[in-house]
């Protein structure tokens, strides 16, 4: 295959033998590179950062932080466990008992990092959220996690939150931790730290107790909250050690904010049970900067989203030729499919090809990966971590029939039992239950598998489009579309028609300096009828000024689809910005 990335360089990657590692992987032998409590039992904290306190690596950097204002500010692994073991005893000194519900409402600073370890010392339950959300979507998420304590800023509470308070009745405690005097109602976190001990003793606790809530949008209806167990580190462990290729004395940068799974899989857990540095870089996004931080950081290892890909390619690669970046040796994406073109233009722009991955919130961490010494198919997610069973299936009244047809695409399944395996979506009992058959994880992605074991994305099976009897992934037309160079994002959606069922719509953002014309329209018919074939190729093309996203970078189809239909939108509390309308761009002669 021309369009193979080989990489015989990586040979001194932590994965070199896949076929090897598969075969010799036990999850036994993962729990044994963890320490365990010593008294018994599993704790997420004390695998990310007392371990590393009590040891030779008291003194590294477990985190860098960069803020807004003022000069960056290092923590070692010791303060962090110093000021962690505080807000662990500040909370039992509230009252607050283990498996209650932390939510933390904040942007990327280390106030988060220590509430997340403290919590989770203390056995609570730690419930991140996007800092954009409004009052509507936090009220609603914390109704349904029964949240009893929430870490905020003065600001966020006197914007979000205190005009819902009295509707949460089992929110007991406010902190803030700004500087100052607290909002009325609240608790000064300073103030809470500077008076409790520095010393925590973290009781014996079950792997299967709970530690993390996410909560993922569902297309109607109420977020579903997805409970994840102490028992997960070990998942979180091993994934970083394979598909981000992560080692001790890594500087790693994630970039996903820390309402989203990501931002607390691989922005906290993951890198610190590694014991490497972590990068928290506070300011949103602006590629010249995120240039800088590489270069000046020295980031070994960076884990980011296609979103922030696309909007650096927008520059050109010959603006990241400017940065040298030595130290530089993986890049890794995640949130959506990364079209081939951006795996490519890594190479470009860095010398490096993006490392695609593919994982949900359910999963709880990186399922199926592109690793580090192993070739590249541009455009394809990877191959399954040892560890992981994943399949292409047909799931019907008969249950689920495996297939092995390279040609024939299916639901992506997942065999059940895995460490990171979200446990419950909390009070849907019967919701989660119908996410299992036969063993088997239904992820609601359709995929297909190659000859030799590599997944490819397809798209959710209730974006699928059934056109004249053919079914399309959306994914597969925004990529084809993604080539030409005028042309940024790409949405893709199944319009209805009363012939083909269904036909294909594209709604294209262009890039600075190109001009939505009648020309490029013909051009991109061209391109995707050239790539695609007539049956494939969108019917209607429709430039537009920007596409909804959600904060993680996905591009919302459902919502594309709600708008062009005049439909009912559903849940938007996860879109980027807060608000979004469809601003079409007529192309002009």
């Amino acid at each position: 295959m021309s369009d193979i990335i080989r990489k015989p360089e990586a040979l001194h990657a932590n994965l070199t033998d896949y076929a090897a590692e598969r075969a010799a992987f036990s999850w036994a032998a993962a729990r044994a590179r963890l320490d365990g409590l010593p008294g018994g039992g599993l704790n997420i904290a004390h695998e990310a950062v007392e371990r590393h306190a009590a040891g030779p690596r008291a003194n590294h950097v477990a985190l860098r932080w960069i803020p807004k204002r003022g000069e960056p500010q290092d923590w070692t692994y010791a303060q962090l466990s110093a000021a962690s073991s505080r807000f662990a005893n500040a909370l039992q000194g509230l009252g607050v008992k283990p498996g209650e519900r932390l939510y933390l409402l904040m942007g990327r600073v280390p106030e988060l990092h220590v509430a997340v370890l403290g919590a989770l010392k203390a056995r609570c339950v730690v419930c991140p959220l996007f800092a954009a959300f409004g009052p509507e979507p936090i009220q609603q998420r914390m109704e349904i996690g029964e949240g009893a304590v929430l870490l905020t800023t003065a600001r966020l509470y006197k914007r979000k939150v205190a005009e819902v308070r009295d509707r949460l009745p089992v929110l007991r405690h406010v902190i803030v931790v700004d500087e100052g005097a607290p909002p009325e109602g609240t608790l000064s976190l300073s103030a809470l730290l500077d008076g409790a001990s520095d010393a925590f003793a973290i009781a014996p606790t079950d792997p299967e107790d709970p530690a993390l809530l996410h909560f993922t949008s569902g297309t109607t209806g109420k977020p579903k909250g997805v409970v994840h167990v102490h028992a997960a580190v070990q998942h979180h462990h091993v994934s970083a050690f394979y598909a981000l290729d992560l080692r001790p004395d890594d500087i790693f940068w994630c970039t996903a904010d820390p309402g989203w799974v990501t931002g607390m899989s691989y922005g906290v857990i993951a890198p610190l049970t590694h014991g490497c540095t972590l990068v928290l870089y506070e300011p949103e996004f602006e590629a010249e900067d995120w240039y800088r931080v590489l270069r000046d950081e020295g980031v070994t290892v960076w884990y980011t989203a296609p979103t922030a890909v696309r909007m650096m390619m927008r520059m050109g690669a010959e603006v990241a030729q400017r940065y040298a970046l030595p130290r530089l040796r993986f890049i890794a994406s995640v949130g959506e499919p990364l079209d081939p073109e951006g795996v490519r233009w890594g190479v470009d722009a860095f010398g490096l090809p993006i490392h695609d991955n593919w994982w949900q919130s359910e999963t709880g961490g990186i399922m199926i990966a592109n690793f580090a010494a192993s070739e590249i198919r541009p455009g394809s997610m990877g191959r399954p971590l040892p560890g992981i069973e994943a399949a292409i299936a047909r799931i019907d009244a008969d249950g689920v029939t495996l297939i092995d047809d390279p040609a024939v695409q299916g639901e992506l399944v997942l065999r059940a039992g895995w460490p990171s395996m979200f446990r419950a979506y909390l009070g849907l009992p019967e919701r989660y239950a119908r996410c299992f058959i036969d063993g088997w994880y239904r992820s609601g992605d359709l995929a297909r598998r190659d000859a030799d074991g590599f997944f490819w994305f397809v798209g959710r099976a209730d974006d699928v489009i059934n056109t004249s009897g053919h079914l399309v992934g959306p994914f597969e037309v925004e990529s084809a579309l993604m080539e030409h160079p005028a042309v940024a994002e790409v949405g893709v959606i199944g319009k209805p028609d009363p012939v083909a069922m269904e036909v294909v719509k594209a709604f294209v953002a262009l890039k600075p300096g190109a001009a939505p014309t009648e020309d490029l329209l013909l051009e991109l018919r061209g391109l995707a009828r050239q790539r695609l074939g007539p049956a494939i190729a969108p019917k209607e093309i429709t430039f537009v000024a920007a596409l909804p996203k959600t904060r993680s970078g996905k591009v919302m189809r459902r919502l594309l689809k709600a708008l062009e239909l005049g439909l009912p939108t559903g849940d938007t509390s996860t879109l980027e910005g807060g608000a979004f309308t469809l601003e079409v761009l007529d192309a002009q002669p």
